[in-house]
This record gives C-alpha cells, structure tokens and sequence, in this order.
C-alpha cells in the first residue's frame, strides 16, 4: 500500500498528505529486530546475558561456600568425639597441721585420666548422612537459583529488546511527523491549508512526544535492570531474540515433570533431612557410653589405676527420646504434605502460564493477519477521501494514530508472550550453551550449568 502511495504525483498531493504516506506501512519495524548496527560490531545474545549472570552471581558463590561448609560438618560428624584429659589432685588438706602439703597426709593423691565417649559406627553414620541431606538441600537450592537467574535474566533482556523496537517504531513516525509539521506550517502561511490543519498536526506531533517519552523511560528502566544481572555487558547491542514457537514442558505430563522443579526439589530434600534426622533420634534412644582411664600417685603407697564405665540411664524413653523420634517423623510428614501442595500449586500456575502464552500466539497471528493490515487499509482509505476533499487532516491523523497504536499494542502483546515464554522455558536450569530456543535444551547437571 505504500509502494501505491509513493506512486502518486508528489506534487498534486496536499501537503500532509504527501508527507505522511511516506510513513504508511511501519510494520516491518514492529517485527522487533533491534536499530540495524554494523556487522562487526559484537552483539548480545539472550543466552550469552544468561551466562553472564550465572558467572556473575553472587548469591551462587554463597550457596557453594555454604556447600563446602555442610561437607566439611559432615566429615567430622563421622568421627568419634574427642578424648577429654582430666588433671586432679584428690583429698589435698586445707587446713589442720597438714594444710597445704602434698606429701603429709597418705590419702592425698595426684591423678591423670583420659575419657572417652563412644558413638557407635551406625550412629556415627547416621550423623554423616544427615549433613549429606543437607548439601543435598544446598544443591537443589543452586539449581533453583540459576533457573531463576536464567529467567529473571532473560525477561530483562526481553524488556529491554522491546523497549528498544517501540522506541524504533516512535521515533520512525515521529521523523515523518515533523516533515509532515513543516509542509503543513507553510501551507498555512502561504494560503493553502487551514489553521485547524496545522494545529492537529503540532498536536500529534506533542502527543507522539510523550508517547516517545514514556517508551524512553521504560527503555531506561529495562537496561538498569539488565545491568543488575549482568554488569557491564549490559551496555552492548543486542542480538536477534531467540525463535519462540516451543517451550521445554509438556502440558499433558506437567505433574510429573514438574515433581523435579527445582522449588520442589528443595522441599523433597528436606523431608529427606527430616527422616535422616528420624532416623538418627531413633539411634539416640541406645545411649553413648564413656570409657575412662586414670592414673594415681599416692605418697609412698603404690600407684592405682581406675577404669570407669559411664552409661547414661534413659529411665524416661516414653517421654523423652521415643517423643523425640515422633518429632523428627512429624516434621518429615509436614514436609512431604508442603512438596504434594507445592507440586499442585506449580502445576496450576504453570499451566495457566502455557494456555496464556498460547492465547497470546492467537493473538499476536491475529494482530499480523487483519488488525494491522485492516488499520493500514483504514489509513489509505482516509488518504484516498482526504485527497477528494472528503476527510480532514485530523481524520488523516486520527486514522495514522489508530495504525501506530496497533503496531505498538502488537509489540507489548509480543512482550508480553516473550516473557510467558521465558517463564516457561526456564523453569528449570539449562545449560547456556544449548539453544534456548524450545524442546532441544535439555537440563543438565548444577556442575556443569555453573562451568
């Protein structure tokens, strides 16, 4: 339509109609590719800002110190306690004609001992074992955290993407708005057009200035939160976005693929702490004994030796350990109830997630298939009655409006999709090498997503 309304006789045209058809099919940049750059210059991928992040997160390298933390409790945890030396000196007189000697009175008596607590290898196992849940924990703590990186990563590029095409869209109709201003401003001057006419075009001309401002700011906003994730690299041009035609779930299989979310994962590794924690109070009701070794030294009488067994009565297990071990099996159970809801709750979000990143393709096909060319159609059939004397300028403007404002809705609605997509596709963490762009990235090991 356009190519049409170029080949009209420039001159015969009124002046705004001659300098706004130029600018009648804008659509070609509402495909949201980003300002065309120089080839040589480096780019930014979505997945190339996703390693970045990863890379650059703090919060990963406290989950992995806190990792090294949880191993190295459970290494000592396997061992026996520590020997405990005792120095005494027994029955010592403190006053009478005897006081303070060593050597005066036969009962007073120099002693050395060692004790020792003895754990049994299964306990001490089970205390092994306890912190290995709990590293467990911490892994499945990184894995969520990359995939929240990930997406958090990959909406804030997509936020920036499409800032950047509706600030393209903007600034294009803007141009040919302000060559529009000034045919209609010496039209006016010079007799031929009205004042009503040059009027509707400075408005509109104000008006897609503010439209520019708003998108500016957005357009601020998404790079400072770029920035947050990925520092510096923040500044680059980006890339072409990903293809987004698939996503990594499967709607028909969404509880037992998301029963390994990473959300979930973390709770199923703590009802695996809860009965590892079982597990050691049902141990705890046999009691650790102590074993312990002295040496005497008495004035002139020979040396003694004691042995001495120490064994704690659990007179009380009703109420004490066997309460105990129901504790740590309750909290296991609570813990088993809070991953089934968490796994229904997901299931439910991420489902309604998938239908509307569907609905919204409906319609984002419906916007490129009728609403754009029918608001394109629109603004030729007012050009045609405007240039008969049968529409006015407003109603030209009015009409090129009505067409921006539905290219503009169809970059926000694509947005919109682009961010359902990122929600969707990183609901678990992937490797950054793989391609994003659906059903092929498949899910790696937290070692190698961190390489």
């Amino acid at each position: 339509m356009a190519t049409l309304s170029y080949a009209l006789d420039r001159e015969r045209r009124p002046p705004l109609q001659r300098h706004l058809l130029a600018s009648t099919s804008l659509w070609v940049l509402s495909t949201l590719l980003p300002a065309a750059a120089d080839a040589a210059v480096s780019t930014l991928t979505m997945t190339e800002a996703q390693h970045h992040a990863v890379q650059r997160s703090r919060e990963l390298s406290a989950q992995e110190a806190a990792l090294r933390a949880t191993r190295e409790r459970g290494v000592a945890a396997g061992r026996l306690p520590d020997p405990i030396l005792k120095l005494g000196l027994d029955s010592w007189p403190v006053n009478g004609a005897d006081r303070f000697s060593f050597t005066a009175d036969d009962f007073t008596m120099a002693r050395i001992a060692v004790s020792q607590e003895w754990t049994g290898a299964k306990k001490r196992a089970l205390r092994a074992q306890r912190f290995e849940r709990a590293s467990e924990i911490t892994r499945a703590t990184q894995a969520a955290l990359v995939a929240v990186i990930q997406r958090e990563t990959a909406i804030a590029w997509f936020d920036r993407y499409y800032a950047e095409a509706m600030a393209a869209v903007l600034a294009a109709q803007r141009k040919e708005l302000a060559l529009a201003l000034v045919a209609e401003e010496a039209s006016y001057r010079g007799g031929r057009g009205t004042q009503a006419d040059f009027i509707a075009a400075h408005s509109a001309l104000v008006d897609l200035d503010d439209r520019a401002s708003e998108v500016d700011r957005r357009l601020r906003t998404a790079k400072i939160n770029l920035e947050r994730w990925i520092g510096n690299s923040a500044g680059q041009a980006l890339a072409d976005r990903p293809v987004m035609d698939s996503v990594r779930v499967d709607p028909r299989m969404l509880e037992t693929q998301l029963a390994h979310h990473p959300a979930v994962a973390v709770l199923t590794r703590q009802q695996d702490l809860a009965l590892a924690d079982a597990r050691l109070a049902q141990a705890d009701r046999k009691a650790d004994w102590s074993v312990e070794l002295a040496y005497a030294q008495r004035g002139p009488f020979a040396d003694f030796v004691s042995v001495n067994l120490s064994i704690p009565l659990q007179w009380d297990k009703r109420n004490r350990q066997d309460r105990e071990v129901a504790a740590k099996l309750a909290e296991a159970e609570q813990a088993g109830a809070e991953r089934d809801e968490a796994v229904r709750g997901h299931v439910a979000s991420v489902h309604a997630q998938f239908e509307a990143w569907e609905i919204g393709r409906e319609r984002l096909a419906r916007f490129e298939r009728e609403l754009i060319p029918l608001a394109e159609a629109r603004t030729e059939a007012v050009l045609a009655a405007y240039r008969g004397g049968r529409a006015s300028a407003s109603e030209v403007l009015l009409a090129r409006r009505d067409a921006l404002d539905a290219r503009l809705r169809a970059v926000e609605l694509e947005l919109d999709i682009a961010r359902l997509w990122a929600q969707l596709n990183f609901l678990f963490p992937v490797d950054e090498t793989t391609s994003s762009a659906g059903l092929a990235g498949e899910m790696r090991p937290i070692s190698e997503v961190m390489k």
